[in-house]
Formats: structure tokens, C-alpha cells, sequence
């Protein structure tokens, strides 16, 4: 039996499967096909669905070849559906990586002779257009709602890497933007191997352009992708990286704020609190750039939530009281009082109701998370999500308290678009 018959064994169509897990359709495909493995926390989750022991899901996962059950005369695994939207952004990124890579080689007489689509102002209105997508992403409620206009624009810069209308760099610095903003896509939607896809082939396109300050922010993301799996050490690690690019880059960008901001966070997963402070430290010296060092678009990190980051971390490291007193300041921050950042708005809900359920105070974890749960319900937040469902690995012996359970139930059909 393999992973599909499972599941319709116990009567779950692929959308309800992935409705429970909280992943996207095609992910549950692309299970049961072979062509990827879930994410470790994923493991657990899909086992305890599919009401199986991890033992068993490991076999219910093997490739078709190796239980004996493929067809004569067939592939063993499926190829990608053409209209299957991750694949087909996926092509897009490795077409453009390819064909950037290829203009990246000419001459310098040969590279001289496609400036005149620059002349043209063509690369400025690829960068106009991907800040203002950034600036969509941001405002959204459903972030998923920009992907269609991010593959068209994917498809645009196609052609103009095609058809050879611009120089290297500017269009290398334009993809790997919009490679970020992809990214972040998939990460909002818990699609971490495709996060993970887009953030490698931002950084490969910003050391092509000699972008050292996109380069480090697409270390920065790839190092999110980490730590949401658990993996501080690596994420500690690529955002060394990240830190030394950043010191080649313009000062006048907060690029070396962020890398520090989210060093915190490694060091915090680490219990290195020392260190974790000093990162935070670090992260102070956007105060002293003459302009706040955003440019809308990949790099909007503006020193705003370093509240908040503050108080997040002393969650982590268990500094109870000093967290509560730093998070309820942000909440009233008038950003997040009205509704400016649903993510960031509902992050700190969350660590207020991680903090309810460490003192082991059942008001506190309700009241604060059925907030969080209400905004991931309305922004369909993947994000929001995912800290929620994390959230309940804290309840313990809260979960006999009937609210907290019916809390933990809805928490648990949360699905993510």
C-alpha cells in the first residue's frame, strides 16, 4: 500500500489531507508521487493523520520501484503536471538563472551592444514593478493573492532575457528580487522545499550582479526556512554569511540591522542569551542611519519591530516577565494597534498566549490566541498559522481545561491556502 491508498482508505481526498496538515494540495501530490519527502515536523503530523507509526509512513512513502508495484512500461513517478503553478514557477526561475548566467558570459563588447534597452528605461520598470508587488505583499490580507501577478511578471522578465533587451546586471538584480518576493510566497504558505528553491536562486543571481545587500537578504530568508524547522546551529551559520556580505554592501542600507535582528533569533533557539543581546544590539544601529535604509521592495526592515523582537526572544529564553512587559508596549504601538501588520499583530499575540501557557494561565492563553486565531482566519496567513499550530506544543496540561482544548481543536483544522 502506498501513501495515495492510504488516504483514500480512510476516506481523505488530497485537498481535506492537506486541509488538516495545513500545506497545499500539490504538496500532498508530490508526497505521493515520490517526487519529495515532508519536512521532519511535517512527518509527525501526516503519521498521526494517516493514523500510522512513523515506521510504517516510511514505508508508506518508499517510491513505487522498491515495493514492487510500478506498471510495466511506466515511469515510476509521475512527471510534473504543466499546469501545476509550483512547477511551472520553478521553470521560470531556472530559465531565468540560465539565460542570466549565459549574458553574464558574453564579451564586454557584446554585453555593451544590450544597453540600449536599459537606455530605454526597460530594467527601471522591472524594479519599479517589484517594488510595487513588495508593497501589494505587504498590504494583502491574503498573500497568496500576489502570486499570479508575480508569475506574470516572472514571465515578462522571460522575455526580456530572451530576447537579450537589457544588460546583465540590471536584469540579474531584478530576478533575483523577484526571486525574494517568490520566496516569500512560499513561505507564507509552509511550502519550505519551494522557499528554500527560491531564496538559493536569489542568492545565486545577487552574486552574478554583484548585489551584496540582496545576496545577504536572500541568506536571511533561506536562514527563516532553517530556524522554522528547528535547525538554529545552520541558521546561526548562514546568517554569518550573510553578516560579512552585508559588510561589503551600501552603509546606508539597514541590511546590517536585519542580519543582526534575526541572528537573535538563532541565538535565542540556542539559549545563548548573551549572545542573543548582543545581535539585538547590533540590530540598534539602524537608529543612527540618516534615512531608515528601506528600499520597499526586498529590504523593508526598518527598526519598527525591534520591540517586539525583543520581547520574542525573551520568550524563547524564558524571560517571562521581562517578555510580557515588552510585548504588551508593542501591541499598543499604534501600527499594530490598527491593523497595519496582520503578521506581525498576530506574532505578538501569539508570544503573549506562549507566555499565558508557560505561567500556566488558561485566560491569558485563550484570550490572546483566539485573537491571533481570528487574524489568521482573515489574512489567511500561513505564517499566523504555523505559530499557532507551534503554540500548541506548549499547552501541556492546559489542553484539560475545555476551553484550551476547543481552542487547540480549531487551531488544528486551521488550513492554509
Amino acid at each position: 500500500m502506498g501513501l495515495a491508498e492510504r488516504r483514500r482508505a480512510l476516506g481523505y481526498s488530497q485537498e481535506k489531507l492537506a486541509e488538516l496538515l495545513g500545506v497545499d494540495r500539490t504538496t500532498v501530490g508530490r508526497w505521493e508521487s515520490g517526487r519529495f519527502s515532508p519536512q521532519p515536523p511535517q512527518r509527525k503530523r501526516l503519521a498521526a493523520a494517516l493514523e500510522v507509526s512513523l515506521e510504517e509512513l516510511d514505508f508508506l512513502l518508499k517510491p513505487l520501484r522498491t515495493t514492487g508495484q510500478e506498471t510495466p512500461g511506466r515511469p515510476t513517478s509521475d512527471p510534473p503536471s504543466a499546469g501545476d503553478p509550483d512547477e511551472m514557477i520553478r521553470r521560470e526561475f531556472l530559465r531565468i538563472l540560465t539565460v542570466s548566467g549565459a549574458l553574464t558570459a558574453l564579451p564586454v563588447e557584446e554585453a555593451e551592444a544590450l544597453t540600449e534597452g536599459v537606455q530605454r528605461g526597460l530594467s527601471a520598470d522591472f524594479a519599479r514593478m517589484n517594488r510595487h508587488l513588495w508593497h501589494v505583499y505587504q498590504l494583502a490580507r491574503s498573500k497568496g493573492s500576489v502570486y499570479p501577478v508575480v508569475r506574470d511578471q516572472l514571465t515578462t522578465l522571460n522575455e526580456a532575457l530572451a530576447s537579450s533587451s537589457g544588460t546583465a546586471q540590471p536584469l540579474l538584480s531584478a530576478a533575483a528580487d523577484l526571486f525574494q518576493l517568490a520566496g516569500e510566497l512560499a513561505f507564507d504558505s509552509n511550502r519550505y522545499a519551494d522557499a528554500a528553491a527560491s531564496y538559493s536562486l536569489a542568492a545565486a543571481a545577487s552574486k552574478d550582479a554583484g548585489a551584496y545587500d540582496l545576496w545577504a537578504c536572500a541568506l536571511v530568508r533561506q536562514a527563516y526556512v532553517d530556524m522554522s524547522e528547528q535547525r538554529h546551529s545552520q541558521a546561526a551559520q548562514m546568517l554569518d554569511v550573510a553578516e560579512r556580505l552585508a559588510g561589503r554592501g551600501d552603509t546606508a542600507l539597514s541590511t546590517r540591522s536585519w542580519v543582526a535582528s534575526v541572528q537573535a533569533e538563532a541565538y535565542a533557539g540556542l539559549g545563548d542569551l548573551i549572545e542573543c543581546e548582543r545581535a539585538l544590539d547590533r540590530a540598534e544601529a539602524i537608529r543612527g542611519l540618516t534615512t531608515n535604509g528601506v528600499n520597499s521592495g526586498w529590504l523593508r526592515f526598518d527598526g519598527a519591530r525591534l520591540v517586539e523582537e525583543r520581547g520574542a526572544r525573551y520568550v524563547q529564553l524564558g524571560r517571562l516577565d521581562l517578555a510580557e512587559n515588552t510585548l504588551r508596549n508593542a501591541l499598543g504601538q499604534e501600527a499594530l494597534a490598527f491593523g497595519q501588520s496582520y503578521r506581525r499583530r498576530g506574532a505578538v499575540l501569539i508570544d503573549l498566549a506562549a507566555i499565558g501557557a508557560k505561567r500556566r494561565d488558561p485566560e491569558q492563553v485563550v484570550a490572546y490566541a483566539r485573537e491571533a486565531l481570528e487574524l489568521a482566519r482573515s489574512s489567511r496567513s500561513g505564517y499566523v498559522a504555523r505559530r499557532l499550530r507551534t503554540l500548541c506544543d506548549e499547552f501541556g496540561p492546559l489542553s484539560r481545561d475545555h476551553r484550551v482544548a476547543e481552542l487547540g481543536a480549531e487551531i488544528a483544522m486551521l488550513g492554509t491556502p
